[in-house]
């Protein structure tokens, strides 16, 4: 007879901290990071990491947990495995770049809260495919939410249009902007507050958010 496979999955860490971004910024959270190709790796399988977030859990508090890293929906089996069995202690967010949005429709109904974070790095299709898990996620009813982190060549047309985009799959979708900083002392220009009145007008759940830095934040 043979044993079942344990689902196993290589994690940056599970670190306490800060949400540096998104609707549940400022919170304390558990993290559970999966790893990058430059990061120091270790091999948790769902046993030993519910062991882990149970240990930590006992010795204080936090407001949930935060599961993100590099693509942390490429690991559907390992999280299905530590999480789709038995309700956790705390809400589980999952924080992604939403390049999966038939994996986010199978662990939804696990999750209190699927975040969508967009940073314009990479081909516009990476931004429909974000659309989609946010549709996915609305259409398992979770609770979802979509941050915007443009760069420096970031248009509000691009911006716009994403927030139009979110609106027609999902009322219901939570909008944050992380605009850039400029000027010293850093500060926001007058374009930010131009489009914010343009985006609460195509959805009235947007609101713009500062960033927490390192090391206070952690994502």
């Amino acid at each position: 007879m043979t044993s079942p496979r344990m689902a196993a999955a290589a994690l940056a860490g599970v670190p306490a901290g800060v949400q540096a971004q998104g609707v549940w910024m400022g919170r304390r959270q558990l993290f559970v990071r999966f790893a990058g190709e430059a990061e120091t790796a270790t091999m948790y399988t769902s046993t030993a990491l519910l062991r882990e977030i149970d240990r930590q859990l006992g010795r204080t508090k936090f407001h949930s947990i935060a599961i993100g890293g590099r693509d942390p929906l490429g690991n559907l089996e390992f999280l299905t495995a530590a999480f789709g069995t038995a309700p956790m202690a705390l809400p589980l967010m999952l924080d992604s770049d939403g390049q999966r949005p038939e994996a986010l429709a199978l662990l939804a109904p696990h999750l209190a809260m699927a975040q969508v974070t967009v940073d314009f790095v990479g081909p516009d299709g990476m931004r429909a495919s974000a659309i989609e898990t946010l549709a996915a996620a609305s259409g398992a009813g979770c609770a979802h939410a979509l941050v915007l982190c443009p760069q420096g060549d970031t248009s509000d047309s691009q911006l716009l249009r994403l927030i139009e985009q979110a609106h027609a799959v999902s009322a219901e979708t939570q909008i944050v902007v992380h605009p850039l900083l400029t000027g010293e002392p850093l500060s926001l220009d007058r374009r930010w507050s131009t489009l914010l009145e343009q985006a609460v007008a195509l959805h009235a759940d947007t609101r713009l958010a500062l960033r927490l830095p390192p090391p206070t934040g952690l994502r």
